[in-house]
């Protein structure tokens, strides 16, 4: 059994890493594109945050984690509408540029902490408590993000953007303009992928260069598990759905992460873990259909041997 302690931090981690899985589902699921920056811009929000964090304007650095973020993804979408660079490869580009960035912007340095600043977390837990300031910050700020999504996403801009998800060419035969479409989407893609990052050097009371690495993967797989848990409630999908299944899947995945630790699996297969688990969930459609398909055919079989057997009679 998991301890309450494992428990309750999963669920906060999950809450901050949802930030993080709603910036992919802005790319990955809306605007159909699959975003590698998220690797660079997740570490460059935590390494803005830190930093800013140091020079006493800890909030302040909140936002300019969101600047930095929606910088990253508009040098991607940069890449990919006016460079004309494949998006996948657009992504490489960026990633690979921001883990310089990143060490410019703390100096030099692979690993900087804030242990003798006051955080965002502590401050808040002068309000309310420092046993609650984990979860019910992070909830917050979740629900403000997630609302901003959907509120933007049902404007007609916002329209606009899930159009060019759906059919650039459709799109671009209306004299609606996919490039700054595409643009303003891995903005604030990236910008909340910054934001969660910033949210976890505030949480850890650090910030590390190497931090976003594997973020795509475990983001992706976050994503999935919630899609396929709030489409057991919800068959008609949807913007809101979208940014619940975010939320669910990654506290979900942190759970099982918890879990998995709690069976005393070494840290190392954590990354092995998050590949099965993204295996997994992306080709659950395929077996859902084989195992209908095999219960098809298996009363097809028994329906037969049953007419066999009446006409023997």
């Amino acid at each position: 059994m998991m301890s309450l302690y494992s428990f309750l931090s999963a669920i906060e981690l999950g809450l901050i890493y949802s930030l993080m899985v709603l910036g992919l589902f802005l790319s990955y699921r809306v605007l159909n594109i699959p975003d590698l920056t998220v690797d660079g811009s997740f570490t460059l929000g935590a390494a803005v945050a830190v930093v800013m964090t140091l020079s006493g304007h800890p909030i302040l650095g909140l936002f300019a984690a969101i600047l930095a973020g929606a910088a990253a993804g508009f040098l991607t979408a940069f890449l990919q509408t006016k460079m004309k660079i494949q998006p996948i490869l657009a992504g490489i580009i960026t990633m690979t540029a921001l883990y310089s960035i990143n060490l410019m912007v703390m100096d030099d340095k692979a690993n900087v902490p804030i242990t003798q600043q006051e955080s965002i977390y502590t401050a808040f837990g002068s309000l309310v408590g420092k046993q609650a300031q984990g979860m019910i910050l992070s909830l917050l700020v979740l629900i403000l993000a997630g609302a901003a999504m959907v509120l933007f996403l049902k404007t007609p801009f916002g329209l606009s953007v899930r159009a060019t998800g759906d059919n650039e060419s459709m799109v671009r035969s209306s004299s609606i303009n996919a490039d700054l479409t595409k643009t303003a989407g891995l903005m604030g893609a990236n910008a909340c992928v910054a934001l969660s990052g910033a949210m976890i050097a505030h949480y850890n009371c650090y910030a590390e260069v190497r931090m976003g690495i594997g973020m795509v993967v475990i983001g992706l797989a976050s994503f999935i598990i919630g899609e396929i848990a709030v489409g057991i409630f919800v068959k008609r999908k949807g913007v809101l759905s979208g940014v619940v299944a975010a939320a669910v899947g990654s506290i979900l995945y942190r759970l099982i992460i918890a879990q998995a630790l709690e069976l005393n699996f070494s840290s190392s297969s954590l990354k092995l873990i998050t590949a099965i688990i993204v295996a997994l969930a992306m080709s659950y459609p395929a077996i859902c259909d084989s195992i209908a398909l095999f219960r098809k055919k298996s009363q097809a079989k028994s329906g037969k041997e049953k007419m066999g057997g009446n006409l023997s009679c």
